[in-house]
This record gives structure tokens, sequence and C-alpha cells, in this order.
């Protein structure tokens, strides 16, 4: 088939069938789902990277810097999600999204083809920020944009759901990055996964340009009357919906920000810093440690969909409300748990309970924000909204939980950082009107 325009959102909701619909959940998915993975695939080999381009004293400083250099692909985000935003509120959510797979692309050859600190000395850490601040970008204008079309394609009974696979990509990505990080760890030996099994990832996600430009070929446009932007138009476009966003929408601004700090926190430590922890931490084996990540992401994208269709009936507030009140209960003692029995076993079922909490914590909070602003500026105040939220608590989550330990010797620090963003987030939800079921502007 070919792509088609659809004139509104409501168009899209209504005119597309089931099988059309079918279809968009897919490729969005599946595309998007390639994007995080280029992006995140990075966090599970972050101890690698550290001793190859971080050589400081200390292996708990090497990967400090790791993943701190992980956080750093965070730095960028809002900014990609403004500009990126703003020309998907302009141009069209499908020409956004082709932009940031080139973008993801890059910055995922330059990490693979990237030269060790041994080799070319201080350059070396200064490609893989470059790569990650390029990563960055992309991935801040993908969510917004993504996200924005999924809902756009759904009827108002059912955002939820549709939006839920924003979600359910982002936990296939990390299926998959564990399952790679698996597989290698078991069938090389640490020496050849050093010298370069840890780069078969990142080649592997430059892929994302042929699969992902092919699917989106096949997606109907949901903006209403996409123009094109060149030259100085450009500039006027990004700066006209963060104006109005600022000066009109500055209450969805803050409590969407507020809302995402305990989802975003919950995301990045359980599936993405609990496999570091049962490496560097618990002093188990590398291919524990990609275990537990993958049986985290694998839950949590198996809940989704169920947490999608309970926020659809139940309401977005009430589904984040109970499931963040029930996180900041549970994290603590499973940090004890899991330290005071280091073994697979512990580690594994540990995971796989946070996982499906972080589903229902995770995924109402995402399919909230693009229903706080109106189409015409939906991309750019989704993106804005999600991006500075995860940038400082979610990016930064690993590296502020290494911190926390070390600063407080005590290895169950990570759940205090858990429990500080969950009840804060909690502090926003009255300020939000329940957006579930409510038709889209």
């Amino acid at each position: 088939m070919t792509a088609t325009t659809l004139t509104s959102h409501s168009a899209a909701s209504n005119g597309a069938t089931r099988r059309s619909r079918a279809k968009a959940i897919f490729a969005i998915t599946l595309g998007n789902g390639l994007e995080f993975f280029d992006f995140t695939v990075y966090s599970f080999f972050a101890s690698i990277i550290g001793s190859l381009y971080f050589p400081v004293q200390g292996s708990l400083n090497q990967l400090m810097l790791a993943v701190g250099s992980f956080g750093v692909g965070f730095v960028v985000r809002p900014l990609g999600g403004i500009v990126i935003g703003a020309f998907a509120d302009r141009a069209g959510r499908k020409a956004a999204m082709t932009l940031t797979l080139w973008l993801m692309a890059l910055g995922s050859a330059l990490i693979a083809f990237s030269p060790t600190y041994k080799q070319i000395g201080l350059a070396a850490p200064a490609l893989i920020l470059l790569a990650r601040l390029v990563q960055g970008f992309a991935v801040g204008g993908e969510v917004g944009a993504s996200t924005s079309l999924l809902l756009e394609y759904a009827d108002d009974r059912s955002r939820g759901f549709y939006g839920s696979w924003q979600f359910v990509s982002q936990g296939l990505n990390t299926v998959c990055g564990a399952l790679i990080g698996v597989t290698l760890s078991s069938l090389l030996s640490p020496g050849a996964l050093e010298s370069w099994g840890w780069r078969v990832p990142f080649v592997i996600g430059m892929l994302v340009v042929p699969v992902g430009v092919y699917i989106r070929r096949h997606l109907d446009e949901t903006l209403v009357h996409p123009e094109p932007v060149e030259g100085a138009a450009a500039v006027a476009d990004v700066a006209r919906p963060v104006r109005e966003i600022v000066s009109r929408h500055r209450k969805a601004l803050v409590a969407g920000i507020v809302t995402t700090i305990g989802g975003t926190a919950a995301n990045y430590i359980v599936l993405f810093y609990m496999s570091t922890y049962a490496i560097k931490i618990l002093g188990l084996p590398m291919s524990v440690g990609m275990s537990a990540a993958l049986v985290a992401a694998l839950v949590t994208a198996l809940c989704s969909p169920f947490a999608g269709m309970l926020s659809d009936r139940l309401g977005r507030k009430w589904v984040m409300g109970l499931s963040r009140v029930a996180l900041i209960a549970v994290i603590y003692p499973a940090f004890m748990v899991i330290h005071a029995s280091p073994n697979v076993t512990t580690v594994l079922a540990v995971v796989a309970v946070l996982g499906a909490i972080v589903a229902f914590t995770a995924v109402p909070n995402i399919v909230m924000l693009p229903e706080l602003f109106p189409q015409r500026i939906r991309v750019t105040g989704m993106s804005i909204v999600y991006c500075v939220g995860v940038s400082i608590f979610g990016g930064f989550a690993q590296f502020f939980a290494t911190w926390l330990i070390k600063l407080l010797d005590n290895p169950l620090a990570p759940a205090w950082y858990l429990i500080g963003c969950g009840a804060v987030s909690l502090l926003a939800l009255p300020l939000i009107r329940e957006p579930a079921g409510r038709p889209l502007d």
C-alpha cells in the first residue's frame, strides 16, 4: 500500500480499519523499538565501555563515568524534543520520525567503529560522548512523534491501549539488547567480548535505517495539513509552539514533568541498572546481569498493553497512583532480598515483580502526556515534558544510584532514590484533569 494523508485524528480513528490500525501499531512499535535499541544497548555494555574508554582508577569510578556518558545522551533530549517536535507539528509525524532514524544510525556507527583510549587517547571518550549526544537528540524527537501518532490512530476509549505500545517497543528493545548480551557473553571469552564482541550490537543497531524507512513508508499521516518546513521558517516554527506551551499550558508542563519523574526513575533503574547492579555490586556473572535485564524487560513489555487497557477503564491517574504507592512499598525490601541472597533465582524473581509494577506506573504516564496538549503543539509539548523528566531523573538514574552507593557506603541506596522520585511524582496527580475517555483536542 502507499501512504495516504488523513485529514484529522478523528479520520484516522473512524476511517481506519482494524487491520490498518494493527499495521500502524506494528510499524510504529518496530521502528520505535529499533531506535530505542540503538540508544539503550549501551547500558548493557557499560562496564566494558568504562574500562576501554574511561581508564580511571577503580572499577566503580569507571562505571560512574560510563553510566554518566549514558546519561549525557539525555542532556540533549529536551533540545531534540523541541526542534524535532516543532518539525513534527508542522511537517508531520512521519517526516520527523524518518529524520530521527538517520540520526540514531549515525550515533550507533560512531560507537561501533570508535577506537579505544589506548589507540587514540582522549579522542576516544570524546567520540563516545559525541555519539551519545547525537542519539539523545534523535530520541528526544522520536518519543513525542511516535506516541502522538499512536494516540491519533486510536478512538477515545482505547488510547491507553494504543499508547501502551510505545512502552512495549521500549521493553522489546531491551529484550533484544539483553538477548544479544546474554548470547555474546555466553559464546565469547571475556577477552573476545572486550576486544570486539561488545561492538556487535551497535553494528546491528545500524539496521534501523533500512528497516525503519521501509515500514514507515506505509504509515498514514495523522497531522492536519502537514506543510514543508525550510530555511528561516524552520527556526520560527521551533519558537512558536514553545511560546504557546509556556504561555498557555504552564500547568500541564509542570505537572507532566513532575509525574514523569516517578515513572522514568523506576523504568531506568529496574530495566537497565539492575543488570549492572547484579554484575558490579552483587558480583554475579555477566550472563546473570543480562538475564535480569531480559526478564525485567520481557515482563514489562507483556504487562504494558494490560496497563494501557486498565487506564482506559479506571483512568490514568488511578493506575499511576496505585502502582507508584506499590513500588514505594516494595522497592527497599526487594533490594534487601537480592543483597541477602545474591543468586540467579532470587534476582530474576525480584526483577520480574518490579518489571510488572513498572509497566503499570509508566504506561499511563506516557499515554497521558500527549493528551495534555492540543494537536497543533502535541508533539512539542509531549517531547518537552517527557524529555526534561527523563533526562534528569531517568538518564542519570544509574549515575545517581552508583553515586549514592559510594556516598553512603550502602548497597541498598538505589531504593531510596526510587522512593524519593515516586513520592514526589504523586504530588502532581491532583493538578491533572483526568484525560482518559475525553476527546483529543
